[in-house]
Order: structure tokens, then C-alpha cells, then sequence
């Protein structure tokens, strides 16, 4: 398991009976979570104490109870810095357990002994945009949602690497990487994040199970002739990491050796000791 745990400003405080503790920074959240089927003791003070509380409603959704809570904050991870809101659909803007994965993009990028230019894509708000240029990469990346391209701009200014060699790109992923391979523009690395499903701007319906393969395949076109590291996430319920590593072990390894490991994300659970599952990455590297 890839576990984040290297935070200092985020905590899992506790996971019971389908919901998270959390606290962000000096604010403490309550999150549902369909991994938490356990019902262990919910001893700790903040459970009765929260400065927000998502519910889901039995008609579908749900709602933030968070009259104690700013519209957003700022949180740290080492030298990165992010945006914290509450929105819809009980996410914050930020996925905590993603951070294992920023420290080892940044480890890959910082011991390459050259100047590397990240390709980021689905790239939502930017946690993985902002590690990149903070370890000294150029990074373009792309998401569907202008908002969430917006906030990314937020985040890489927070950390001070606004003005880094960063191209930020609203557009729909495949297509964008279509027009990059017709313009014979290469990147020796590849993040991806591609949602479960999803629809493009011109109703181009997206589901993972039957486009992955053919987008990650399109997307070894635009790698260089010396390739860095392709990571890929994945949230989709009851996708196996394996599967992830055998695309990767097909597309990438078969053309240009390395190897590739595929593991849950996890974080560690304070109140109890155990780690929490949260999706599944899969790290595919050229030496």
C-alpha cells in the first residue's frame, strides 16, 4: 500500500460506521466514506465537536452542515501550499491520500539530472501540478472544469510557483492529447486521474472500464524517447490495482522496459491504527 503518511496539517482522526474524523489545518470535518463499513468505538471528543458535517440524503446527495466553517482555508504539505473548501458531493478540493504520491513525483523529478516536463492530466485542482513545478519541473495541465483550472491557479500560487514553467489548459483530455500528438510535442512524464465517468464539453460520454485502455495508449504519443515515470489514479469502486499494472506493463514496459507497481493509496487512521483505503495508483517508472 502507498500510505500518505507524511502530513503534519491533515489528520484521519478516526474512520467508524461509514464516516471520516478529520481534521484540515485547525478545522474539524465529518466525511462519509463507503470503504468504512467497520463500527469501532467513536471515542474521540471532536465526533461531538465538528466545524462541518457532510450528510447524505436517502433521496440521493446530500448537504454540508458547516455553519462553522470559512467558504475556504489554507492547509500545508511541506512546502506546498493548498486551498481547502467544502463542496458538493462531500470533497474538499483536495485528496489527502494523494500526497505518498506527490513525494515520489517529486523524488523521480529532482533525481533526474535534467529538466522534466510533466504532462497532468484530469488534473483537477492542482495538488500534483503545484509538487511538480515545486520540484523544479515544467507541468501542463489540463482539466475539463474551468473552475477547478482556476483553483489550481490558486494553489500554485499559494506555493509560490505561479510563475513556474506551468501551461494551464481547458479543454477535454483525449482531445487535447490528439492535438499534441499532431503537434509532435513530447513529455517525459504523464500523471493521469481520469474520473470513473464523466461527460466531456460536447456530451462525449467517459467511462473508465471502457475508455481507459484506449486513453492511456494514446497517451504513450506524446511520451519522449526518454521517458521519466506515468502515474495513474484510479477511484473507480472494485477496480483491482492489478488491473492498473497490467495496462501499464502493456503499453509502457512492453515499449520501453522499467517497470511498473500498482498499489492501493491509504491513509493512517489515528484513534485505531489501521489505514484507510482510498483508490488505487499504479507508478510506472523507466529505470
Amino acid at each position: 500500500m502507498f500510505v500518505a503518511n507524511n502530513w503534519k496539517e491533515y489528520e484521519l482522526i478516526d474512520a467508524s460506521r461509514g464516516e471520516r474524523l478529520e481534521r484540515w489545518g485547525d478545522k474539524i470535518l465529518i466525511r462519509p466514506d463507503p470503504q468504512v463499513i467497520w463500527d469501532t468505538p467513536r471515542s474521540h471528543s471532536a465526533w461531538r465537536s465538528s466545524d462541518g458535517h457532510y450528510t447524505r440524503s436517502k433521496s440521493g446527495g446530500g448537504s454540508w452542515d458547516k455553519t462553522g466553517l470559512p467558504e475556504s482555508w489554507g492547509i500545508r504539505y511541506g512546502e506546498l501550499s493548498f486551498r481547502v473548501r467544502p463542496m458538493n458531493f462531500k470533497h474538499t478540493g483536495l485528496f489527502p491520500e494523494q500526497a505518498a504520491n506527490w513525494d515520489w513525483a517529486m523524488e523521480k523529478i529532482r533525481s533526474a539530472g535534467r529538466h522534466i516536463q510533466v504532462l497532468n492530466l484530469f488534473a483537477y485542482t492542482g495538488a500534483a501540478t503545484v509538487a511538480c513545478l515545486a520540484a523544479g519541473a515544467s507541468v501542463c495541465h489540463v482539466d475539463a472544469a474551468k473552475g477547478m483550472v482556476a483553483w489550481g491557479k490558486e494553489n500554485a500560487a499559494a506555493s509560490g510557483v505561479a510563475d513556474g514553467g506551468v501551461r494551464w489548459i481547458v479543454d477535454d483530455c483525449a482531445k487535447f492529447v490528439e492535438r499534441e500528438i499532431r503537434r509532435g510535442r513530447r513529455y517525459d512524464a504523464i500523471i493521469m486521474d481520469p474520473p470513473s465517468y464523466g461527460r466531456g464539453p460536447g456530451g462525449e460520454v467517459w467511462r473508465l472500464e471502457d475508455n481507459l485502455w484506449d486513453f492511456v495508449s494514446l497517451c504513450r504519443g506524446v511520451l519522449s524517447d526518454d521517458p521519466l515515470f506515468v502515474l495513474i489514479n484510479s477511484y473507480t469502486t472494485g477496480l483491482a490495482p492489478s488491473v492498473l499494472e497490467y495496462i501499464s506493463e502493456s503499453i509502457f514496459t512492453r515499449r520501453y522496459g522499467g517497470r511498473s507497481r500498482s498499489e492501493e493509496l491509504g491513509l493512517p487512521v489515528t484513534e485505531s491504527g489501521l489505514v484507510l483505503p482510498c483508490g488505487a495508483s499504479c507508478r510506472w517508472e523507466r529505470r
